[in-house]
């Protein structure tokens, strides 16, 4: 009947949501009078014992913190394939001195141990940045210039020796089974600033060692989940040339769409009304109303063009080489400026991983131009407008690379102790962190596992990881299981 009403709306008859049913069916009918006063009798004793569940509410509202944020918001800039921090945050005068020489300790579970060579010393120099003094990598030149609002990480450690499992574990916590995502915890936790974008959104995703399990609820409700902005292998002028195509069917009117929507909604609480407190429901509900809320603000904020020819070259926009990266980057403060509580930026594709087995010397410089100067760019630009001191930012990729060679110029994959940073958002500024031993092999001060990072991340948000927990097939979880740690040195 609903699609008949449509059809004659849109014909020429005034666009009017339909009616609620003068009444329950027949079945609905037998179904909340069989019980008689017993049911009555039931709610009055649950309620009593205040066991009687409350009406869905909206997923995605506001919530209140456990205590006092330092940040409101994360941007998360990820690094697929793993950069060398021996040649970049982390150096080593012990692999110049011994290069060639082998490895003097036993080598821990190596991906590709056939190919382990000697000791290889960095090719790239090391010198003190800022006031704090800080060694970085002539690799990233312009990141060096923000030394000072550095919080730099040497000690990361992690399971996951290739890459699928040790990129679930960074971005859910674990990586044996199937959890939710870090960004989907902190919105369960947090909620939403802006009701007419998503909470959580992710920039050209990688689709592969990890996939969607990256930026996924799992169990948590459909609500909390990643909303993607393209995918790693597209360009950016696919993804941008009408935004508008990606959120409204072909063919219709914003008030044809507006039109579906209230006869969906209609039928849509009409089916919950007889199906209670099913929260799937609820976020699909939440997620049809936020498509169509997208299409006035998300438009908007895509359109990188409205920023001045100055901002655009701070990010590297005006130059091939940063491009892609530089549009993340500045994609990412134009949502969190409008109340995204988690964006994720990709630095990925199939050639262009950090994933640098062979050739290294070749090719690490060209993914460091790729991405310096857009990441230095959003640094200063969220410091000049303000926004620094309440946005966390995060870079770093899913493990570090060996001290020794793999076949001639390559370094295999090294979970055991490796190098991410952080700047703003409540951490200390111009400050390191943590250490490896004298190659850079193993974290031995301040190890700080992937547990203690999202424990960390989320206190900067005022949520306390132990309190925030969802109980599901009879236990309660969290992101970080049963362990993490606060690392509060960082703390400003």
């Amino acid at each position: 009947m609903w699609i008949d009403r449509k059809h004659r709306a849109l014909a020429g008859a005034p666009l009017q949501p339909p009616q609620a049913a003068a009444g329950p069916s027949r079945r609905t009918l037998l179904r909340r009078t069989a019980l008689g006063f017993g049911s009555l009798g039931l709610y009055g004793l649950l309620g009593d014992r205040d066991l009687l569940a409350a009406a869905p509410a909206n997923p995605l509202a506001a919530k209140q913190t456990h205590f006092a944020p330092r940040a409101k918001r994360v941007i998360f800039l990820f690094m697929h394939g793993g950069v060398s921090h021996v040649d970049s945050f982390d150096p080593k005068p012990r692999l110049d001195a011994d290069h060639g020489k082998p490895l003097p300790i036993k080598r821990s579970l190596t991906f590709n141990a056939k190919s382990a060579g000697g000791l290889m010393r960095s090719p790239w120099e090391f010198e003190k940045r800022g006031e704090s003094g800080i060694p970085i990598s002539t690799l990233f030149p312009e990141i060096a210039g923000c030394a000072d609002d550095l919080c730099v990480i040497r000690s990361m450690v992690g399971e996951g020796v290739d890459h699928g499992a040790a990129m679930l574990q960074l971005f859910t916590g674990t990586f044996s089974f199937s959890r939710p995502s870090m960004g989907s915890w902190a919105l369960y936790g947090l909620g939403t600033e802006n009701r007419n974008l998503p909470g959580f959104i992710t920039i050209k995703p990688t689709q592969w060692q990890g996939g969607d399990k990256l930026f996924g609820s799992s169990f948590l409700p459909g609500a909390y989940q990643g909303t993607p902005i393209g995918s790693s292998p597209m360009q950016v002028d696919d993804i941008i040339a009408n935004p508008i195509e990606h959120l409204r069917p072909r063919g219709e009117t914003a008030d044809e769409q507006k039109l579906e929507l209230e006869f969906l909604r209609a039928v849509n609480r009409r089916h919950a009304d007889e199906r209670r407190y099913d929260a799937n429901l609820e976020a699909r509900i939440q997620a049809f109303e936020l498509g169509f809320r997208m299409q006035m603000e998300a438009p908007q904020a895509l359109d990188v063009s409205r920023e001045t020819e100055a901002v655009k070259k701070l990010y590297g926009l005006d130059q091939e080489v940063t491009r892609d990266f530089a549009w993340q980057c500045l994609l990412a403060r134009r949502f969190s400026e409008r109340g995204v509580r988690v964006v994720q930026a990709t630095h990925s594709g199939a050639e262009e991983k950090w994933d640098h087995h062979g050739d290294i010397l070749r090719l690490h410089p060209i993914r460091a131009r790729e991405v310096d100067k857009p990441i230095a760019g959003l640094i200063r630009d969220l410091k000049s407008r303000g926004l620094l001191d309440e946005t966390l930012v995060v870079w770093g990729g899913e493990f570090g690379r060996t001290p020794f060679s793999e076949g001639a110029d390559g370094r295999d994959h090294n979970p055991y102790g490796y190098s991410i940073f952080m700047a703003g958002g409540g951490v200390k500024r111009g400050f390191i962190y943590g250490a490896t031993d004298e190659f850079g092999y193993h974290a031995v001060e301040d190890r700080m596992h992937i547990h203690d990072l999202h424990a960390t991340i989320l206190h900067l948000l005022g949520l306390d990881h132990e309190r925030l927990t969802y109980r599901y097939g009879g236990r309660d979880f969290r992101l970080t299981d049963v362990a993490g740690v606060v690392a509060k040195k960082i703390l400003a």
